[in-house]
């Protein structure tokens, strides 16, 4: 089990220019980004970065969330609602209020669509196991806070919270 805390975090530029992203993790191979984890501010209406042949899910972690429109796409990013969209159409962020920060998940197209879902309890074992502490919680025993991110192989016990859950392929992170 690996317990990442922001001192582990990288805050980096977005694609796009428009904003800053923090990346909590990321795993790569020979051809580019297999996974990232990471945790962003939506602050007004605007376009998202593309990320050709990346599948992304998005969940609201604090503020009121906004609209996610692209072609043929309207989806309502409301708290703690995951919702997924490929990473190669444009899409833009419309109806932003307030301030909104989201959790992030892009993963390659090769493999199953990231699904977020809210961790509680017993967690099986199954793939890496990401568990993301939206508010502080235990996590197999362990305390954490408010934004740290634990990754396993193994099953996890989930209390408090609430803690974002998301499966990612197995073997693709060292130490995990």
């Amino acid at each position: 089990m690996i317990h990442l805390t922001a001192p582990d975090y990288r805050v980096q530029p977005w694609a796009n220019g428009r904003g800053q992203t923090t990346e909590l993790a990321r795993a790569d191979d020979a051809q580019g980004m297999v996974w990232r984890l990471s945790v962003a501010a939506v602050v007004e209406d605007g376009p998202f970065s593309l990320f050709p042949g990346i599948n992304r899910s998005l969940t609201v972690i604090r503020g009121p969330g906004f609209m996610l429109q692209g072609a043929g796409l309207s989806l309502d990013a409301s708290p703690l609602t995951p919702v997924d969209f490929p990473g190669d159409i444009a899409i833009a962020a419309r109806g932003v209020t307030a301030p909104s920060e989201d959790f992030n998940v892009m993963l390659r197209m090769a493999f199953a669509p990231p699904r977020v879902f809210l961790a509680e309890g017993s967690v099986p074992a199954g793939g890496l196991l990401a568990l993301y502490a939206v508010g502080a919680a235990e996590i197999s025993g362990r305390a954490v806070a408010q934004g740290d991110l634990v990754l396993t192989a193994g099953a996890a016990g989930v209390r408090g919270g609430p803690v974002l859950g998301v499966r990612l392929p197995a073997g693709t992170f060292a130490g995990a």
